[in-house]
């Protein structure tokens, strides 16, 4: 089976009115979806996460919607670079159930930060370093945005998150 990063794409550059059923219409005809996490900040664009059961299914879903024009917004798509460490498959599968509620975004973490102001040659890695000192990182992830790059973090737990957002620069709860 091939890797899980391999099979999530991220998806930048969503109008800040989108809702997780529209996000899986853009993608459902490229394969099988597991999980859709969707995230709308407080100041827009929006972005996305969405994994594939299969690598080659991402691949096409890149090829087809990397600068698609969705409702006036050229959306971004590119392969997701990040690291989860080890998560059951419960975890891994269970967050996006395919139905039809469209009310509100998958989440992966109740104590995500969105982080901005990072250098151009940052890696999900530098930033879960760096992002270590507040806590325990489960999951950190960098992209290109508008206004250079942007990260986000999910910690562990609540009292690390609330640490981060106090003591280190450019941070912001989603």
């Amino acid at each position: 089976m091939s890797s899980r990063s391999s099979r999530t794409i991220y998806v930048g550059n969503l109008p800040g009115d989108i809702r997780l059923r529209e996000v899986e219409d853009i993608f459902y005809k490229f394969g099988p979806i597991v999980d859709i996490d969707l995230k709308i900040p407080p100041r827009p664009p929006g972005y996305a996460f969405v994994q594939f059961e299969d690598a080659r299914d991402a691949e096409d879903a890149i090829y087809y919607r990397d600068g698609y024009d969705f409702d006036g917004f050229r959306l971004r798509v590119e392969l997701a670079h990040g690291g989860r460490g080890s998560s059951s498959s419960v975890d891994r599968y269970s967050s996006y159930s395919g139905g039809s509620s469209s009310r509100g975004a998958s989440r992966r973490s109740d104590y995500r930060v969105l982080v901005t102001g990072l250098p151009p040659s940052a890696s999900w890695q530098d930033l879960k370093d760096h992002m270590r000192k507040a806590g325990d990182v489960c999951f950190s992830q960098v992209f290109r945005e508008r206004g250079g790059m942007t990260g986000i973090v999910d910690y562990t737990n609540y009292d690390d998150m609330k640490y981060a957002l106090r003591k280190l620069d450019g941070c912001v709860a989603i």
